[in-house]
């Protein structure tokens, strides 16, 4: 339930829209708990790709096969040691970058450079055992957000859109485009999709294409490795989630700095949030 601040401005202030308490403390822990999580396990799962910098679609990998989607290797050409990432077939020259990375008097055959990865030096176990860590820690947050958020209303009220909410959607998309951008008292249509896809889609994908990696795990959920054409296959879908989760963090990020950094950072630390004027008051809000 929102909660209204009346405001102190003297009459010569600019006017402000009421200050509501948006955010609730369980939104705001899970919220920076996830922020913490998706960097490790970003960092030490570029580790782990190191470990064979190349993905496929389907059950099986190797020297035989032409089933590879995405690889990044160095080779040897008449000028020198090049880095090479192929890409559906494409093949681009990215030395300095992927495949070989590093000084120029001391390039190392990597995927991904030293500094993207948790550790930087070559440590497939030390990256494991980050990424697993905070995988379950994502997991166990993710579960206690689901079962708060349903009790409290958050779901219902502030993630789920309305009709209203699709019927304003070409509006809203419009209003993005031009950068005007309404605080108003929940979040609007384009928020609330983004919302929905990353905790319904992308989250659920990320772990369950994760735990499709594990042989053990497998052996009791066989039906896990057809529900996504073999290990290989749901790794390549892994690292597409994860793909698909910096883009929506990138975009999170540069929607914050351009909606208003301050109004935004502290709605998720303190909880209060600055809403446009003319915003409706709620009369049983009120402190």
């Amino acid at each position: 339930m929102s909660i209204i601040r009346e405001n102190a401005d003297s009459v010569d202030a600019p006017a402000l829209g009421p200050l509501i308490y948006r955010q609730s403390v369980v939104t705001r822990i899970t919220h920076w708990t996830w922020a913490v999580c998706l960097f490790f396990l970003l960092l030490s799962g570029l580790q782990i790709f190191n470990a064979h910098p190349t993905l496929y679609v389907g059950n099986e990998s190797g020297f035989g096969y032409d089933n590879a989607v995405l690889s990044m290797r160095a080779v040897d050409t008449p000028q020198g040691p090049e880095g090479r990432t192929n890409i559906l077939g494409h093949e681009f020259n990215t030395t300095g970058v992927f495949g070989l990375s590093g000084p120029a008097d001391n390039l190392k055959v990597r995927g991904i450079p030293s500094a993207l990865t948790i550790p930087s030096y070559r440590d497939l176990g030390t990256g494991r055992v980050v990424h697993f860590f905070f995988a379950w820690l994502l997991v166990a947050t993710l579960l206690v957000w689901l079962l708060a958020s349903f009790f409290n209303g958050h779901l219902r009220r502030d993630i789920a859109p309305t009709r209203k909410d699709l019927q304003n959607f070409p509006r809203d998309v419009a209003d993005h485009a031009r950068f005007r951008f309404h605080h108003g008292r929940s979040y609007n249509v384009l928020q609330k999709l983004a919302y929905c896809s990353v905790f319904f889609i992308l989250f659920p994908l990320i772990i369950a294409t994760g735990l499709t990696m594990s042989p053990g795990f497998d052996a009791g959920f066989p039906w896990l490795l057809e529900l996504f054409g073999g290990r290989q296959s749901a790794r390549t879908l892994h690292f597409l989630a994860m793909f698909l989760l910096v883009s929506f963090f990138v975009i999170h990020i540069l929607m914050v700095l351009l909606a208003g950094p301050f109004n935004e950072l502290r709605s998720m630390i303190t909880g209060w949030y600055r809403a446009s004027p003319g915003t409706p008051e709620i009369e049983g809000d009120k402190r």
